[in-house]
């Protein structure tokens, strides 16, 4: 997969942080830190331009020690990046705490799962085959 990088940190490309993780971790790109106020969003950028596959799509999500220890998560989550766009990839953080959060140049803020995806056609029907869950929708399947 090709990837062009305008990064201020030394870190310069993503990485899996175990041999099983999922998930490339993301970090900030920052001339200088920023600081997210209580339930303020920010566009965070990476440093990062990818060329995936077509099929292909990235999934951009929260990282759970951030989300856990500091209320700090992805908004829109998953974000997706898609095989045509070729801009910056960006993460939109937001502070859920109480309290304000410095995003420093080169901080882990983000993972990003490369996933591979099927587009569909639809076909217009009067009708859908029944199951037995039937238009049951939020909690119709009970609490346990």
């Amino acid at each position: 997969m090709k990837i062009k990088v305008i990064n201020r940190s030394q870190h310069s490309l993503p990485e899996y942080q175990t041999a099983l993780s999922a998930g490339l971790d993301l970090r900030a790109n920052l001339e200088e830190p920023v600081t997210l106020g209580s339930l303020e969003r920010k566009l965070i950028g990476t440093g990062l331009f990818i060329e995936l596959p077509e099929g292909y799509e990235a999934q951009i999500r929260p990282r759970s020690g951030l989300a856990f220890k500091y209320g700090l998560t992805v908004l829109n989550s998953p974000g997706t990046v898609d095989a045509d766009y070729r801009g910056e990839i960006k993460v939109l953080l937001v502070n859920l705490s109480t309290q304000a959060f410095t995003v420093e140049n080169g901080e882990r803020i983000a993972q990003m799962v490369i996933a591979k995806h099927e587009q569909i056609e639809w076909l217009p029907s009067e009708s859908l085959t029944d199951t037995e869950r039937g238009a049951g929708g939020y909690g119709s399947t009970g609490k346990k």
